[in-house]
């Protein structure tokens, strides 16, 4: 299990973008399974959907991203290096994600060729599916923290 402390030693990210609180299970460069406690302080809440609060999809989609680089970069090979998107396929959103949700978000690492990944992502609440779909990535030192 990862804290956020030992997160933020892995991803560039920080506040208010850092999007993972917990990594529980890790396999590097395989899996990683995380929690993302949604609160109604969120900074975008003011603004989507301000009487009918809905954390965007592209931010769930950010979360799993950021999980997946979590076990893309703990493989000592990419230790100190970032991983960004270079596309995301095939992505559906089934149920909305409110305040006071946790999301659980789980990236299996399908394949990697060089410094090219692809994973497919999984972000559920209470057991339920709330969005699926593929990400790729590109590892690089650029912008790594």
């Amino acid at each position: 299990m990862l804290n956020i402390e030992e997160i933020k030693a892995i991803l560039p990210q920080r506040h208010p973008f850092l999007m993972v609180d917990r990594i529980l299970e890790l396999e590097p460069g395989k899996r990683a399974l995380g929690l993302k406690h949604v609160t109604i302080n969120e900074y975008y809440f003011p603004g989507h959907f301000p009487s009918y609060h809905v954390v965007p999809g592209v931010l769930i989609v950010e979360s799993l991203a950021q999980v997946g680089a979590v076990a893309i970069l703990t493989l000592p090979k990419n230790r100190g290096k970032n991983a960004v998107f270079v596309a995301i396929d095939g992505f559906r959103f089934r149920k909305l994600v409110r305040p006071g949700d946790t999301m659980t978000l789980e990236v299996v690492l399908k394949r990697t060729i060089g410094n090219i990944g692809k994973g497919a992502g999984r972000a559920t609440v209470d057991g339920d599916l709330v969005a699926e779909g593929d990400l790729s990535f590109l590892i690089t030192s650029l912008g790594a923290s």
